[in-house]
């Protein structure tokens, strides 16, 4: 049962630095001259001072709906966290961990959905910004898909997990 309990609470914490990575790190999407966006900003790499110049993103609709999207999953893991500690040590017995399954579960489908936008409407989000649309997508959004699973599969164990002495 400890290993259970060490092995859940680590795949949480594992997900929400995935999760922190993907929304406060500058790779959503490589340009091929040198330039990064991400849910914030647009950043230029210059040789000459061997420094990121990054001004703020374009006013885009999408791009505020991944943005709330993004945070409000970040929210839901961290409070899912909290809500497993204080069930750890207040749950009687034989109790199930819904609550916290659930804020996971719902963490999981809010950054599925983040993802699902930004892959969808990519051209729109990046068509406002002076980047082109010639490029591909970074490493910010790979793991963004790879917090998906993992917040569901972690979800599920918490709705599964019972507490015991």
């Amino acid at each position: 049962m400890a290993a259970l309990l060490i092995a859940v609470t680590v795949l949480h914490l594992l997900s929400l630095a995935m999760l922190f990575t993907a929304m406060l790190d500058k790779v959503w999407w490589v340009s091929p001259a040198v330039r990064n966006t991400d849910l914030w900003y647009n950043c230029l790499y210059t040789n000459y001072t061997g420094t990121w110049l990054c001004a703020n993103s374009a006013d885009n609709d999408w791009l505020h709906a991944v943005q709330a999207l993004m945070v409000v999953s970040v929210l839901f893991s961290a409070v899912s966290f909290l809500l497993f500690l204080c069930q750890l040590y207040s749950l009687r017995r034989g109790g199930l961990f819904y609550i916290t399954g659930i804020f996971q579960i719902f963490a999981g489908l809010t950054v599925f959905s983040a993802s699902l936008i930004y892959s969808l409407h990519a051209p729109e989000i990046l068509s406002d910004s002076s980047l082109p649309p010639a490029g591909h997508f970074g490493y910010c959004f790979v793991v963004a898909w790879l917090c998906v699973p993992a917040l569901l599969f972690s979800g599920v164990l918490y709705i599964h997990l019972r507490k015991k002495e």
